[in-house]
């Protein structure tokens, strides 16, 4: 992975391109307008005025037509993933090496993925005995743009009571973590599952100790389907 910005990356740029890059998901689905802009909390206009921008740049960031949404160029596709390689390995190197509180780590992150160089990024792998999972469970990709499938479903899709191993959680609010991480939420737990006519209640591992989740909470909890 190249440490420049191709065309000229903009933070902004590279947020686009990384909140494509998750909406469309492993199978790289086309991504709405109206999608994109409550990911982003952005303006509609002002989405349509970046995807026309990305989709004319010389080396094109995406592929977008009015109406049938937006999907990653390979070039986008690239400096998306370099972008969160260098998310998760700072997450974890915020985590393992200076102990921040987990619910910290992503928005340290999210300042700093931008701007750091290839050696830095070298450095920090090394460090960390070049891991393939970050703190929260999410794969990290590789340095040359691979990243391993995870075969994991939303607490929200499960269909049945049961117990379940915890694959990742949502790092997207800090409350939330903070919450999970007090009830023992985290990758590689087990979670007892019961279903309510709004919500679900849990329990971890052996614990008799069951406590509500709402539907908002239950959505950032992906579980383990082998």
């Amino acid at each position: 992975m190249s440490p420049r910005r191709a065309n000229g990356n903009s933070e902004s740029v590279d947020n686009y391109l990384k909140a494509i890059l998750a909406l469309g998901g492993p199978e790289h689905r086309r991504v709405t307008s109206t999608s994109l802009a409550d990911h982003l909390g952005v303006a509609p206009a002002s989405i349509t005025n970046m995807l026309q921008k990305l989709a004319a740049a010389p080396t094109p960031f995406v592929e977008y037509e009015r109406h049938r949404g937006v999907q990653l160029s390979p070039a986008g596709k690239r400096r998306a993933l370099e972008v969160l390689r260098h998310h998760r390995l700072i997450e974890t190197f915020l985590y393992k090496i200076l102990d921040y509180p987990i619910e910290e780590v992503h928005e340290e992150a999210e300042r700093l993925e931008h701007f750091i160089s290839e050696r830095f990024e070298e450095r920090i792998a090394a460090k960390l005995g070049h891991p393939r999972i970050d703190p929260h469970g999410h794969s990290i990709p590789t340095l040359e743009g691979e990243m391993t499938e995870q075969n994991s479903i939303p607490l929200t899709a499960v269909q049945q009571e049961g117990v379940f191993t915890i694959d990742s959680v949502s790092d997207r609010d800090a409350h939330t973590l903070q919450q999970f991480k007090a009830s023992g939420i985290k990758p590689g737990a087990r979670l007892r599952v019961r279903k309510k006519a709004e919500g679900y209640t849990v329990s971890i591992g052996r614990s008799s100790t069951a406590f509500d989740l709402s539907s908002e909470a239950a959505s950032g909890i992906r579980l383990l389907t082998k």
